[in-house]
């Protein structure tokens, strides 16, 4: 396979094999990725993850905690970072479980630098829409952020479908003060239509919290 330039990616290795790593930090860079490498789950989960396209090469037994708990606990802090594992005491069950959880590919050892060089490029795509994605909901977050708190509260019951007339109704307010606080909530949400208000919503994962 060609050398690719992988400048501005970063690939993540967590394996306590220290030859492994080596070899995969050797192979990797050269084709242009920028490697960090990890004996444990500890030392990975106090790095600080740079902010890059990124893919994380994990192997399942680990002497702190497995493969498969790191890649849990990745999704419960919310560490968007895909996952290739690798390992030489696999099966399916396992693998199986991996993919439900997210995995990108579960390669056994010993693989080849085609499939782990196909499973990175995919990884790393996936991320990108992930950053793309998490970058959007900043941008909506901070956009709430400048509500005020009625401004707030009528931006909760626009996203669940509720009219001018019935919110008015719901607070024993005038329609037209409704009609004002909802101007400026579309105005500061950057939105033309409910339709667009709920979209934002959702994305920010306010929907689930409406009452």
């Amino acid at each position: 396979m060609k050398t690719m330039n992988k400048r501005g990616q970063i690939i993540y290795v967590v394996d306590d094999d220290v030859s492994v790593c080596l070899a995969l930090k050797l192979l990797l860079e050269s084709h242009g990725f920028r490697v960090e490498t990890f004996n444990c789950a500890k030392d990975f989960l106090t790095f600080k993850h740079l902010k890059m396209s990124s893919c994380l090469l994990l192997d399942v037994q680990l002497p702190d905690v497995s493969g498969m708990l790191l890649q849990e606990s990745l999704a419960i802090l919310e560490v968007v970072i895909p996952v290739v594992f690798i390992t030489g005491h696999g099966d399916i069950p396992m693998s199986v479980k991996a993919m439900q959880h997210g995995a990108i590919d579960f390669l056994p050892k010993p693989f080849t630098e085609d499939n782990l060089l196909k499973a990175i490029e995919r990884a790393i795509a996936k991320n990108k829409i992930d950053n793309k994605s998490q970058g959007d909901v900043d941008k909506i977050k901070e956009r709430i952020k400048t509500l005020s708190p009625r401004e707030l509260e009528v931006f909760h019951l626009v996203a669940q479908g509720l009219m001018n007339k019935q919110i008015a109704s719901r607070w024993g307010t005038a329609l037209q003060t409704i009609k004002v606080h909802r101007g400026r909530v579309m105005q500061k949400m950057q939105a033309k239509t409910a339709t667009e208000l709920i979209h934002l919503a959702q994305k920010a994962g306010l929907s689930s919290s409406l009452d």
